[in-house]
This record gives C-alpha cells, sequence and structure tokens, in this order.
C-alpha cells in the first residue's frame, strides 16, 4: 500500500510539474512577446489584458503545489534509491525556479507595472525588462531540468515496481 502511494505522489509530482512547463512556455511564447513587444504602451495594454487575473494569480499557487507534491514524492519516494536523487533534483530545480522569480522577477514587476513610466525612464524600463527576461530564460531551464528529472524519477521509480512485482 505505501508502494502505490508514493508512486501517486510521484506521479502528482510529474502531473503539476509538467502543468508548469507548459505554463511557462506558454508565458514565454505567447503572453511575453505581447508584453515586451512596445514598451512601456505594451505594459499598459499588458495590465488592462490581465485586469482580472494574470501570471501572478495563477502561478504563485501552482508553485506552492508543487513543493508540496515535491516534497511528498522525495519523502514517499526516498527508499527507492535508483530514483531518489532524480526526484530529489526536480525538487530543487522548482525551488531554484521559484527562488529567481521571487528575488529577481517580483522586484521587476513592481518597477515596470506598478511603478512605471510615472517613476521611471522609459530606457530604465526597458532595461528591466530585458533583465527580467534574462531571468526568465534561467526559469524556463530549471522548469525544463525539472520536468525532465521528475520524469526520469517517475519512470526508475514504475521500473522498482515492475521489478520487484517479478521477484515476488
Amino acid at each position: 500500500m505505501k508502494q502505490k502511494i508514493a508512486f501517486l505522489s510521484i506521479l502528482s509530482h510529474l502531473w503539476v510539474q509538467l502543468i508548469l512547463l507548459g505554463s511557462i512556455l506558454l508565458d514565454t511564447f505567447m503572453v511575453y512577446p505581447n508584453i515586451f513587444h512596445d514598451i512601456p504602451e505594451s505594459f499598459e495594454t499588458a495590465l488592462d489584458f490581465m485586469a482580472v487575473a494574470s501570471p501572478h494569480t495563477y502561478f504563485p499557487p501552482l508553485g506552492l503545489l508543487s513543493y508540496i507534491t515535491g516534497l511528498l514524492a522525495v519523502s514517499l519516494g526516498w527508499n527507492v534509491k535508483s530514483a531518489r536523487y532524480w526526484i530529489l533534483g526536480s525538487v530543487f530545480m522548482i525551488v531554484c525556479e521559484g527562488a529567481s522569480s521571487i528575488i529577481f522577477e517580483w522586484p521587476r514587476n513592481e518597477i515596470m507595472f506598478i511603478e512605471g513610466v510615472d517613476v521611471h525612464s522609459v530606457d530604465f524600463l526597458k532595461k528591466t525588462a530585458k533583465e527580467f527576461l534574462i531571468v526568465h530564460g534561467f526559469r524556463v531551464a530549471f522548469n525544463v531540468i525539472g520536468s525532465v528529472l521528475i520524469f526520469t524519477g517517475f519512470m526508475k521509480f514504475y521500473k522498482h515496481i515492475l521489478l520487484s512485482r517479478q521477484v515476488d
């Protein structure tokens, strides 16, 4: 029974991680080109568009869910040595992604969207947007690597289950 719960927890983390990956890729290729194409006018358009919901209303709860499912996956899958460090690596990647968001991107969001041209020059806003997109590239990399790691960990765990059934 414990093995089934561990399997479901690892599968849940894989599912959440893949949702995060798809979401960040959607932001990268569909949302961000619209936000950053004509600074500062495109910031105003983006704010109007995201008046009801924005990435800020979506990513923090999903990130928290990925931390919870990741910690469960690590703790419940720890006994399977072949999967252990793959799962742990995935959680580490999502922590790196979250830390880069909180430390580097959230302050730049405030500069670009809250303070805007009322406080900063257009050149400063363009520089801030460039910095934001550079950090975003790291976030995408963390998500891709984390997704590959949890997928590998899941497959290693699943292989362990299959092999243990053959022994029984």
